[in-house]
């Protein structure tokens, strides 16, 4: 198993202010992180500020927080925030999140993703550093912006991408790479961008990725609730234009179709059970856990397990995909 391992928080069906003893069980049973996201439930900051309280030992990370939904300097001073209240223990995630996130949600033109994630994070690396900025970046301005408290140990920064452009920006401009919706095979195409992106720079990328699990041996209950989040995810254009190039065109191709024509029941219902098999993770805990090996060994290095939706008991999850 890789040296890293975390989970998703925090976990749906709880409220936050119940989540310590759910954190100190993950301490105990040998997860070293915890990752967040941010789509339309808790913000990505404060489950892991609680947890930073709460896990003294624990590794926590955003995966991801948008570039656009956050102006610049309130991105700084989030993420300097977060580094202040887990020394040496956040990893900031950041990504172009999606059109659907951005704009329909959040009333933000979705435009330029490629150049503001990459504007936003060579921002806020300078701002972690401490230096006054005055710069025009290509897709925002800053005017004498300096960070009011000092970093006592700036995080690292990992750059969340799907196809071949944002995964070799990622390697070449942050610490590594966050990536999603993808079988264990297509971590060794997708590796294979970032390590070209990462050139001859010192070190390893790190390799974070999202691992959607469903613990349970009721197939069919993990194939239906497969193919719902499959739906609502791959029909998004960023996520549609990642499969196409990974080569699950034709097999998905059925689904866009149906998607297209508004009948969503069938777009569901055309989604073969090979690819929810490769998407989603199901089975016994030991077979479960055989599987997100196979990520590890094409070449992830923090698998993130994020627990699918579908009435589990959280508590009795996290035990059975603990380490061993």
């Amino acid at each position: 198993m890789a040296a890293r391992y975390g989970i998703t928080v925090p976990f749906g069906s709880v409220p936050l202010s119940d989540h310590r003893e759910l954190y100190e069980e993950c301490a105990s049973l040998g997860y070293t992180d915890l990752w967040t996201g941010e789509a339309q439930g808790a913000d990505g900051f404060t489950p892991l500020t609680l947890a930073a309280a709460w896990t003294p030992t624990l590794r926590l990370g955003t995966a991801i927080i948008p570039a656009f939904t956050r102006a610049p300097a309130v991105m700084a001073q989030s993420v300097a925030a977060m580094a202040s209240a887990a020394p040496g223990r956040f990893a900031f995630g950041i990504g172009t999140s999606s059109n659907v996130i951005v704009e329909q949600w959040n009333g933000v033109p979705f435009e330029e993703p490629y150049k503001r994630t990459r504007d936003m994070v060579r921002f806020v690396k300078a701002a972690l550093s401490g230096e006054k900025i005055t710069q025009d970046y290509e897709t925002f301005s800053v005017k004498g912006f300096r960070l009011g408290m000092k970093v006592p140990e700036v995080p690292p920064v990992l750059v969340a991408a799907l196809r071949p452009g944002m995964l070799r920006m990622a390697a070449r401009e942050s610490e590594g790479a966050i990536i999603n919706w993808l079988s264990a095979d297509d971590v060794k195409t997708v590796k294979a961008e970032i390590d070209q992106g990462w050139g001859d720079k010192d070190g390893q990328p790190e390799v974070v990725a999202r691992i959607f699990v469903c613990p349970t041996e009721d197939v069919e209950t993990a194939r239906n609730v497969g193919r719902f989040m499959i739906a609502a995810y791959v029909n998004v254009p960023v996520y549609a234009e990642f499969h196409k190039w990974l080569g699950r065109g034709e097999q998905l191709q059925g689904m866009w179709d149906a998607w297209q024509a508004g009948d969503r029941k069938a777009a569901t219902a055309a989604i073969p059970d090979e690819v929810v098999d490769e998407l989603i993770i199901h089975g016994s805990p030991e077979e479960c856990r055989a599987h997100i090996q196979r990520y590890v060994d094409n070449g992830v290095t923090t698998p993130a397990l994020a627990l699918l939706p579908f009435g589990i008991d959280a508590r009795q999850a996290i035990r059975d995909l603990a380490p061993r």
